[in-house]
């Protein structure tokens, strides 16, 4: 089969989509399909193909979410995708490059899959004023339908996205997918003694303090202002439990006062954003990974974590209670009481349950490796193309 993906961002940039893409493409190659990945690229002017991805002239848009966008039509993109003669073409964002898959779906002929990645509802305040918000959702609702209501099949990452979709009146079925990860990259058995003392080190935390780590793009929608509140309520420095925020992100400065003027500066460290390929020590050097989130679908970074060892303390999404197992990958909170019991307790567990609950914790995650999101999404695939 041959497959083209359709991605506004892609490596070296990286976010929960560009991973995504990342490990279907390695999946699909792997199981012995062809696939070319299309996608927008500001530092080139000319349309040209390179280790399977499609280069695109575009230009950057820096105020959301630093993506660079691509015009829609293009005559010389659709020669290239022509000749790559496609059997599905799946798109994963929603802008040029998503209305290019659509356009080329069209004019080829071929099914048509969209994956829904993001609830845009809560990302529109990087584009629209607050006094602007509820025109903002109109439009962006409409638009989703559009899209939704062009593709042949819908995928997304969790329930949320068969929600959204309903919600915007797209009345077809949803099939979830759950996102994947890059296993092999974060085996902590991989991470040495030194590498793990040099990230406490370097950060100032102590060899006997529990480490709690957020790992995201910090911007409203990910909440770690409430994460700060729930640690400045329940939270006393003789527990010995500190909290690690990594990321970069617009409410940076503003996360970083609100933890001072709460008074947690000395248990809360901020990283700024670390590379991507330097993560897998930063996961390993930290004892459980802590979200406050509820605007995520299937969080790329926590399975992350979880890969690298880490039970997941996630405040309770009633659309996503089916990502954690209680005890087993993790623990959910609906309080800042309840998160904070929940953190005491792990603290309080011996070496031997805590081996226990990582090995068990890893193990959950086994089977969201490239061979598996391959397989979920090919059964999509030739759904579709066995219709008449």
């Amino acid at each position: 089969m041959r497959v083209a993906l359709f991605t506004e961002t892609y490596v070296p940039y990286i976010n929960g989509v560009v991973t995504h893409v990342k490990i279907l493409k390695e999946g699909l190659e792997e199981l012995g399909h062809e696939v070319l990945v299309v996608t927008a690229d500001d530092s080139t002017r000319r349309h040209y193909v390179k280790n399977g991805v499609l280069h695109c002239p575009a230009r950057h848009f820096k105020r959301f979410y630093n993506y660079s966008v691509s015009n829609a039509i293009s005559q010389r993109r659709l020669k290239f995708i022509r000749d790559f003669h496609p059997d599905i073409i799946h798109i994963h964002n929603e802008f040029g490059i998503g209305l290019s898959g659509i356009a080329a779906a069209k004019i080829l002929k071929v099914p048509l899959v969209y994956t829904l990645h993001t609830m845009y509802d809560d990302y529109l305040y990087y584009i629209a004023p607050s006094k602007m918000m509820w025109l903002a959702k109109k439009v962006a609702h409409h638009y989703i339908r559009f899209l939704g209501n062009s593709a042949t099949a819908l995928t997304g990452p969790s329930k949320k996205c068969q929600e959204y979709f309903k919600m915007v009146g797209v009345r077809k079925d949803v099939s979830v997918i759950p996102n994947s990860v890059e296993l092999d990259d974060f085996d902590p058995d991989k991470i040495t003694t030194e590498q793990r003392r040099a990230f406490r080190e370097k950060y100032g935390f102590s060899e006997d303090v529990m480490i709690a780590c957020f790992v995201g793009r910090l911007g409203k929608e990910k909440s770690v202002d409430v994460l700060l509140d729930y640690w400045a309520k329940t939270i006393r420095p003789e527990d010995r439990i500190m909290l690690c925020i990594i990321g970069g992100g617009p409410s940076s400065d503003d996360l970083k006062a609100q933890a001072k003027e709460l008074g947690i500066e000395s248990m809360v460290v901020f990283t700024g954003a670390i590379p991507h390929t330097e993560m897998p020590p930063c996961y390993a050097s930290c004892d459980i990974y802590v979200t406050a989130s509820l605007s995520e679908n299937h969080s790329i970074s926590m399975l992350e974590g979880m890969a690298s060892g880490l039970p997941v303390l996630q405040r309770y999404d009633e659309l996503n209670e089916d990502q954690i197992i209680s005890g087993v990958n993790g623990y959910t909170y609906n309080s800042p009481e309840e998160m904070a019991d929940e953190l005491r307790r792990i603290r309080q567990m011996s070496k031997e349950e805590l081996t226990i609950l990582k090995k068990s914790v890893i193990s959950s995650v086994r089977r969201s490796g490239a061979e598996a999101l391959a397989n979920y999404t090919l059964n999509v695939y030739q759904k579709i193309i066995k219709k008449p």
